[in-house]
């Protein structure tokens, strides 16, 4: 896939201790992406103007706005690729919610929720899945190794969904929260089981990762850095297995570490 298409050129000043040398640099584009959802704009996200059909779908199903992907009779994206149509069987609630219950995250590029202010009503999630720290180690150098648009920019986030059977789906993005909600929409698009998976992000851990995984079933997530106290707490009420700092061979488990098989 050409991700050239998504840098923009810039001219810069490059210091090196006290000489100025004027040379050409890359930045990642940022665009607004509008949401329509049965013919009424929903939402805009600043987000790289890619994979926005399952950015829109991991969005509104991680925000139980829909329920399954079966509830989806139609998705288009238009010419220029900055507006989403969405066509589907809607919770009322759960997209009134999003309106009136709204948070902004922490997450980079300023994302919106309506399932951090409300109670999550979702069973603990008891999946019976273990997997073993030589893999997560050997996923996640791959997952750094692997990101294109980072290693070109320095500027994007990165989620990755390991499967069962070993496959991995991923997804880049200016924001974490976009990222996660890419690559699960693009689960749901393929209509992929993410019970028994791992969810390996960049960036913090911060409660509204953890919702995503919550909202998704998905039992375990990985990060190379830190949680934040709430996410910790929002893991550990709802079964998730939260994991940081895995670099190398090294890693803390912080809650429900029974999934990791040592």
């Amino acid at each position: 896939m050409d991700n050239t298409k998504y840098l923009k050129t810039v001219v810069i000043d490059k210091l090196i201790e006290n000489e100025a040398t004027e040379i050409e640099d890359v930045t990642i584009d940022e665009s607004r992406l509008n949401l329509y959802l049965n013919g009424e704009k929903t939402i805009s996200m600043m987000t790289i103007p890619k994979d926005q059909d399952a950015h829109a779908i991991g969005f509104l199903m991680s925000e139980n706005v829909i329920s399954s992907i079966d509830d989806i009779e139609d998705i288009k994206i238009s010419e220029e690729g900055l507006r989403v149509d969405v066509k589907a069987k809607i919770n009322e609630e759960s997209l009134q919610n999003l309106y009136k219950e709204k948070t902004l995250t922490s997450g980079c590029g300023g994302g919106v929720t309506g399932t951090e202010a409300t109670e999550l009503v979702i069973p603990f999630n008891q999946t019976a899945f273990k997997i073993k720290p030589q893999t997560i180690s050997d996923e996640i150098r791959i997952f750094y190794r692997e990101s294109e648009l980072y290693n070109l920019t320095g500027c994007v986030h990165k989620a990755m969904i390991y499967l069962l059977d070993g496959t991995t789906v991923t997804a880049e993005d200016i924001g974490r929260h976009n990222a996660i909600d890419k690559a699960i929409g693009k689960c749901k698009l393929q209509k992929l089981d993410t019970i028994k998976s791992v969810l390996f992000v960049s960036g913090r851990l911060s409660s509204e990762m953890v919702t995503k995984a919550v909202m998704h079933r998905i039992p375990i997530i990985v990060s190379r850095t830190a949680p934040t106290y709430l996410g910790v707490q929002t893991a550990h009420k709802h079964g998730i297995t939260l994991i940081g700092f895995a670099r190398g061979k090294k890693m803390n488990l912080y809650t429900h570490q029974g999934r990791i098989d040592v």
